[in-house]
Formats: C-alpha cells, sequence, structure tokens
C-alpha cells in the first residue's frame, strides 16, 4: 500500500512539474510560430529516408574536425571544449538557424590511459538542458571505470538557440524535426571521430528524455555497434506531445490557425490528428535495429508521468535481445535520484561491445 502511494505521489509530482512549466500563462508554449511551411515538408521527405525500406545500409557518418581548448587539467583528469561546423546536409544547414550552424561539446577523459584501453559516451540533451552541467556531473563518476565523457549541446540549445525563442520552446513542429535530424548526424560524427581519429576502445550514446529518443536513433543508425542508452524516453515523440504532459504546453490553436491561413480548416482534433502524423517520423520502432541489440539497455521510470509504460514496452519489442530496467520513481524524480543507476547501465552496456583491436 506504501509503494503505491508513493508511486503515486512520484506521478503526481510529474504533473504539478509539468503545470508550471507548460500551462501557466508566463509560459510560452511550443510551437507558437505554426508548422514551419515548406521546412516541414522538406524535413518529412529526408527524415523518410532514414528508414530500413528506403535507407537499405546505413550512410557512413561525415568526418568532423574539431578545435579544441583547455578548460581546466588536474593530474588524474582534463575538460576540453570543441567547436566544428555542423555536418549536416545543405539542405538541412540553409533550414538551421545561423546560431545552430557551429556545434559545441565538452569532452572530459581521464588522463594516463591510453584511448584504445579507453570507452566514451556521447551525452544527448533532454528537454531543456541548455547546459553541460548535469551532463558532465552524471558522466564524472565514470572516469573511475576509464569512461570519459563527451557532452554536445543541441542545436536550438544554449549558445545555439535563435534570438526570439523562448527557452526550451521551440517556435515551429519543423524545429523539432530539424533539431533531432542535426543532432543524430552530429552525434554519429563524433562517435565516428573518437573512432577513427581519437582511437577509443569502445563508444556508446546515451540520452535523458528527449536525449534518449535521440540517442536509440544514433545507436540505430550507425554503422558500427555502439552502446545505446535511452534513459526515461519514450518510443515517439507522437507519445510526449500528443498523450504526455507536454500536450498541455504545445500552440494548438496557433497551429489551427496557421493551417487556416493557408484555406486549410481544420478542427482541433484533426490538428492533434496531424501532428500524430507528422510526429510519427521520429518514432523509433520504424528505424533499423542496432548492430549490437544486446548493447541496448533501456532505463525507465515505474510512475512516469511523462511516458507512459506502453512506450518504453514497444522499443524493446521492437529491438530483440535490448534490455529494460525499472527505476522507482516518476520523471522528474527519476532524473534526480536515479544517477547511479544510469551510470550502472552505461558500464554493463560497454560491457557488452567488444574492444576495438589495439594498435601496434
Amino acid at each position: 500500500m506504501v509503494t503505491g502511494n508513493l508511486g503515486m505521489l512520484h506521478y503526481a509530482l510529474d504533473h504539478v512539474y509539468g503545470a508550471f512549466m507548460h500551462r501557466t500563462m508566463m509560459s510560452t508554449p511550443f510551437f507558437s510560430r505554426g508548422w514551419g511551411g515548406a521546412k516541414l515538408e522538406m524535413l518529412e521527405r529526408v527524415i523518410k529516408q532514414l528508414f530500413p525500406a528506403v535507407a537499405g545500409q546505413n550512410l557512413p557518418p561525415t568526418l568532423i574536425e574539431p578545435v579544441w581548448r583547455t578548460l581546466w587539467e588536474t593530474r588524474t583528469a582534463t575538460l576540453r571544449e570543441g567547436v566544428f561546423r555542423t555536418p549536416c546536409e545543405e539542405q538541412l544547414l540553409g533550414a538551421l538557424p545561423p546560431e545552430s550552424h557551429t556545434a559545441r561539446v565538452a569532452f572530459l577523459m581521464p588522463k594516463s590511459v591510453p584511448p584504445h584501453k579507453m570507452a566514451c559516451i556521447v551525452h544527448l540533451a533532454g528537454t531543456g538542458d541548455h547546459t553541460f552541467e548535469r551532463r558532465l556531473r552524471l558522466g564524472g563518476p565514470l572516469m573511475k571505470e576509464n569512461i570519459a565523457t563527451m557532452v554536445l549541446e543541441s542545436p536550438f540549445y544554449g549558445q545555439r538557440r535563435p534570438v526570439l525563442q523562448r527557452g526550451a520552446k521551440l517556435l515551429c513542429v519543423s524545429d523539432l524535426l530539424l533539431l533531432g535530424r542535426a543532432t543524430i548526424e552530429e552525434a554519429r560524427s563524433l562517435l565516428h571521430w573518437l573512432d577513427s581519429e581519437a582511437g577509443f576502445g569502445k563508444m556508446g550514446v546515451c540520452g535523458l528524455s528527449m536525449g534518449g529518443v535521440h540517442a536509440a536513433m544514433v545507436g540505430s543508425l550507425h554503422p558500427t555497434p555502439v552502446a545505446t542508452l535511452p534513459f526515461l524516453s519514450p518510443h515517439s515523440a507522437v507519445v510526449a506531445f500528443c498523450e504526455g504532459i507536454l500536450k498541455h504546453g504545445t500552440a494548438w490553436e496557433a497551429l489551427r490557425e496557421d493551417l487556416a491561413a493557408q484555406k486549410v480548416a481544420m478542427t482541433l482534433e484533426e490538428v492533434r490528428e496531424r501532428m500524430r502524423n507528422v510526429l510519427s517520423l521520429t518514432d523509433v520502432t520504424r528505424f533499423p535495429i542496432p548492430k549490437n541489440p544486446n548493447a541496448v539497455i533501456f532505463v525507465a521510470a515505474t510512475d512516469d508521468g511523462y511516458i507512459p509504460k506502453h512506450s518504453i514496452l514497444e522499443l524493446q519489442k521492437a529491438w530483440p535481445g535490448s534490455e529494460v530496467r525499472w527505476v522507482t520513481g516518476g520523471h522528474v524524480s527519476s532524473f534526480i535520484l536515479h544517477n547511479d543507476e544510469f551510470r550502472r547501465a552505461i558500464k554493463d552496456s560497454l560491457d557488452r561491445l567488444t574492444w576495438k583491436e589495439s594498435p601496434l
């Protein structure tokens, strides 16, 4: 009985937090500028090319050349910041805001260990995670296990945020697809750089919430096996924006008015159905099965007010061999309380990969 009451408390906390963040008059809603017009149509075409029926084989990642500067250094560790031009193809680059053209990463690694005896995890941003700090705190303790941490600043976030955007509230639906597509390409290029240029022995990718959806996509599309760790993540953005708490923070009326301006009359229910159709492009179960599904570990919360259990189980079913681990709590409380479980999953997932051949 106590456990049930505690579960309800975690679930209620998610809804209180969600109401404060997404339902108050002070808060700008998502997609207040509408669908995104021609950008959305272009992105729908580009993303459909990622699905197995079209893609066949994964495209190799683009080689990047980050420029590094050291932020601090101790006897045992170093933290560097790197910048590089986003590797997106020209039509995506043209759609990205200029502020997002340059990608930024933080790179925390132990010293005195050769890279081929180390692993590195690329950490992707959850909704509203504009800085490096939280993800560096998650990855920092893993240095004693010889696991380095690379943190990517998302397009539309942090120093890459467009000047007119308030916080994490993307202006158009097309921005959500663009953020995801660019993040996938940047993360795949970082994994390729860690492999071919830095010489790491194992690589992986993780993310929390929205970052977990992107991590799953990166793990799916990368041409070599990588540890893949979606934390507190749905199988699709449809779950977040059409079923979960974020539906209360979406500018449905503005989306309807945008369609009306194009001489398309829809009820709000029809607008929501159109959103479902567009965001079905983010359904990870439509993506290829990763090269080593045994190295995929999902960590989900028992009483998540943002992500229903069926969403996690759909992913596990789509990727046979993957593992789901449950932590007790809601979306917000698990994000705060269960970092040790996330770290354990990272270590276990990497242990399921084989080391690369060491250089002569």
